[in-house]
Formats: C-alpha cells, sequence, structure tokens
C-alpha cells in the first residue's frame, strides 16, 4: 500500500493487505457492525411485540366479575325399601293312616288233649277265613278284598319350589339396590367434587334448571359399565354426567334371593343455570 494512503486507509485493509480478499473472511469483518445492529433492532422488535400481545391478551380476559357460578343441585333419592321377608313354608299335609286289615292268627296244628286246647288257640271256621289274612296274630279291621294303600314307612315330605332364576341376566328390579361405597351421603360428595357445574353456561346455556337421568349397570364385582344419558338437554350436560359417573370407584353389587347379581341403576343430576 502506498504511504500516502496508510493514514486514510482503514484497519481492515491493512490487515488483509495483499491477502485473499475473496476467501469470506474478509467480507465478515467487514459486515460485522452491520449484522451487530440489525440483530439489536430485531430483538427488539420480538420483546416489544411480546409486551403487546400480553397487554392485549389482559385486555381480552373476561374480568372476575362477568365469571358466574352455577351450583349443582342433587335429585334427593329415596332410599329403597327393605326387601320384604318371605312366609314360612307350608306345613306338611297329614297323612291318614292305612285301614287296619282283618287278620286272623294262625295255629299250627298240634294233638292235645281237648281240656289242654285254649281258646284263643281255637281255629276259626273255614267260613270266615274267606275274606281274612292269615297272620301271626288276630286283628279286627276291613275285609281282604278292599283295597289298601301301601303304608310309607318314611315321613311325608313337601318340596319347596325350584327356583329357577337366571342369575346371569341384568335385572331391572332387585331386592337390594347397588349402592356406592359409603351410602347416599358418599355418592351426593363425590358427584359434587367431580362434575363441572360451569359446562352449561360456558356452551351458552340460557337459565334454567336441567335433570338429566343417567343409566348405567353394575355388574357381580362392582364395575360399572353402559353409561348413557337416557333425556339431554344438550350444551354438554348429557357428556360431562356420564363422564363423571364414568371415572367413580367400584360399587357393591345389587342382591336377589341372597345372591350378587347385575342391575341397572339410574341416576338424576340436576344443573342450576343463573342469570
Amino acid at each position: 500500500m502506498e504511504a500516502n494512503k496508510i493514514m486514510n486507509a482503514d484497519l481492515l485493509d491493512l490487515v488483509f493487505e495483499g491477502r485473499n480478499k475473496e476467501y469470506g473472511a474478509y467480507e465478515l469483518r467487514r459486515s460485522y457492525n452491520k449484522r451487530i445492529r440489525t440483530a439489536l433492532l430485531v430483538t427488539a422488535a420480538l420483546f416489544l411485540l411480546a409486551l403487546l400481545l400480553s397487554f392485549v391478551s389482559n385486555k381480552l380476559a373476561p374480568s372476575e366479575e362477568d365469571r358466574t357460578v352455577e351450583d349443582v343441585v342433587l335429585e334427593k333419592i329415596a332410599e329403597p325399601e327393605p326387601p320384604k321377608a318371605e312366609p314360612p313354608p307350608p306345613p306338611p299335609p297329614k297323612t291318614e293312616p292305612p285301614p287296619k286289615v282283618e287278620m286272623t292268627k294262625f295255629t299250627p296244628p298240634k294233638i292235645v288233649k281237648d281240656e289242654e286246647v285254649k281258646k284263643e288257640d281255637i281255629p276259626p271256621e273255614v267260613e270266615k277265613l274267606e275274606d281274612t289274612k292269615i297272620a301271626v296274630v288276630s286283628q279286627e279291621g276291613v275285609k281282604a278284598d278292599v283295597a289298601v294303600p301301601p303304608v310309607d314307612e318314611g315321613k311325608a315330605v313337601v318340596e319347596a319350589p325350584k327356583d329357577e332364576t337366571n342369575y346371569d341376566q341384568t335385572f331391572t328390579k332387585v331386592e337390594i339396590e347397588a349402592e356406592f361405597p359409603g351410602g347416599q351421603k358418599a355418592w351426593a360428595n363425590y358427584l359434587q367434587r367431580n362434575l363441572n357445574a360451569d359446562v352449561p353456561g360456558q356452551n351458552g346455556a340460557p337459565a334454567g334448571t336441567y335433570t338429566i337421568r343417567v343409566q348405567f349397570i353394575v355388574d357381580k364385582e362392582g364395575n360399572i359399565s353402559e353409561v348413557k344419558a337416557l333425556n339431554d338437554p344438550g350444551y354438554g350436560m348429557g357428556d360431562e354426567a356420564v363422564r363423571a359417573i364414568k371415572r367413580g370407584p367400584k360399587w357393591t353389587p345389587a342382591q336377589q334371593n341372597g345372591r350378587q347379581v347385575k342391575a341397572y341403576r339410574t341416576q338424576p343430576i340436576t344443573f342450576l343455570v343463573s342469570e
């Protein structure tokens, strides 16, 4: 570089004097300040944009005064009636003893003196033996030609009716209904904790009271299945009621004739939407 240009030359030109400036390092160092300024400007713009979005979101968010809280009113469930005691089985019928059959004592022939013959050992006349039976003792009764019912040495027993109930079916009515663990109070507390009362308001439901009847099955092990809303007023209330019941714990199964059975259960749930 000429001596008269050294005082006016840039430091970068002095460093790269006599070197290959097309290699890339020269251009990178030459544009370094420009790139730094561009990066600072972009960072500042992004920061300002973030502040602006935060300010706008805070303005658009609903205030605490706009929020309404709806209460869930649970319909009172009538306690199931205790099962009625079954009447005792009827007493066995009285059996009449069979009629006695007339019998005549058989006396084996024996040659003795007349004075030694006892009165009871004297055989009857042949005509009297036609309608009587010969036995070891004498007995008064009906003639032999009368039909005599057979004598049953055992006791008369009346068989109880056979239980032909199919206990694998799903019962609609049972003696003891399925029950939530802890009873009705625990069931009401569970629904209050797990139902989202804001669902109808969030979906634009008008003010009013909405009652949904949800049907489900409790099997022999207490598992819940086939949960469905028998009536659905909409606005997400039917789905919310089904969701809350599905996620519940096991129940105590229903009972029929002392056996645990699979049975239907219906639960009414009421949503209250205020103005």
